[in-house]
């Protein structure tokens, strides 16, 4: 059952966290966070998406906060420093706040950029993580199926873990991983999980080597273990730049998971200049455990009145939402 709208507005804030460095679009990320019978949880999809998309991450939220979670199967979380599309001279700096870090996503295909600027961040990752790293690409679907094979074949030369999401549809990505397959270089899935009407289209379709998901697009905990054990697929367990409270959300998600093969998108703490509880990685990993945001910090990063209000509109219709579902 959902919840009434004024169980969740009686404990929620919303807070707005500063950056580091501008990622995916923005330089503060604002969150709205509730406290359920639980623990407390994060409602936080991106502005731009709409009341429909936006309903699965409340779904998401009121599960975490609401109901018990599956049994946690290991106590601590490897996790991959993130490196967003920043110049290659600031990538030391950067990659200095993911302590003990192994393995780096870096972002590639950013508009306005180039190949060039590209294998200029992969290259300075590498020298900094030595041979012994990890590097995963993420071009969030930008490339065509030519651009992608191009660049998967420039970017090979520094030893990738993977590329996610070279290509927007399933059958592009389908195209680019018979086209690469000889490189030995496997291709991730993660906006044509966590956006599709159909998360499985991608494995039925072998356009996949592995999984990206993500407990809040997914609509919760539950719901993601579901898609993981039907799609047969290794799977690695990320954050949509999440709070600690949503990062906490995520680690419970890849505790549950029978298998766990590579370093999870949960560091993403260490992109903030300020966060609500601290989870940003040690020794290349973060605690499993749910989190109470710290009072002082829900203050000091307590968001404008005007997007206070603006969140708790969102909520009210997201909420609507989910209750005109459940009746029909």
């Amino acid at each position: 059952m959902i919840p009434p709208l004024a169980d969740l507005l009686d404990s929620a804030r919303v807070v707005a966290l500063p950056m580091h460095s501008r990622f995916r679009g923005v330089d503060t990320r604002e969150a709205l966070l509730f406290q359920g019978p639980e623990g407390w949880a994060e409602f936080s999809p991106f502005v731009e998406y709409d009341d429909a998309e936006a309903a699965t991450w409340l779904a998401a939220a009121i599960d975490f906060a609401w109901r018990e979670q599956p049994t946690p199967l290991r106590e601590r979380i490897g996790v991959n420093a993130t490196v967003p599309a920043i110049d290659a001279a600031q990538v030391p700096e950067l990659l200095s706040r993911f302590a003990g870090c192994r393995t780096a996503k870096v972002k590639v295909a950013e508009p306005g950029q180039t190949l060039a600027d590209d294998a200029a961040r992969v290259r300075a990752v590498r020298e900094a993580m030595g041979p012994e790293g990890r590097i995963r690409v993420d071009a969030n679907g930008l490339w065509n199926v030519d651009e992608a094979e191009h660049a998967v074949h420039v970017l090979g030369e520094y030893d990738l873990e993977y590329v996610e999401q070279p290509c927007a549809t399933v059958p592009e990505l389908a195209d680019l991983r018979r086209r690469v397959k000889y490189m030995g270089i496997p291709v991730a899935a993660d906006e044509s999980v966590r956006k599709s009407s159909d998360p499985l289209g991608v494995a039925r379709a072998g356009a996949a080597d592995l999984l990206v998901v993500k407990a809040q697009p997914l609509g919760g905990i539950t719901h993601a273990l579901q898609i993981v054990t039907a799609a047969g697929l290794p799977v690695v367990v990320s954050s949509a730049l999440d709070t600690a409270v949503g990062l906490s959300q995520g680690a419970a998600l890849a505790a549950a998971l029978p298998t766990l093969d590579y370093d999870c998108g949960l560091g993403t703490a260490s992109l903030f200049l300020d966060d609500v509880a601290d989870l940003r990685p040690v020794d290349g990993e973060i605690p499993v455990g749910r989190l109470t945001p710290d009072a002082d910090a829900l203050t000091r990063l307590a968001a404008s009145d005007e997007r206070r209000e603006w969140w708790f509109a969102r909520l009210a219709r997201c909420h609507y939402e989910l209750v005109s579902a459940e009746r029909d």
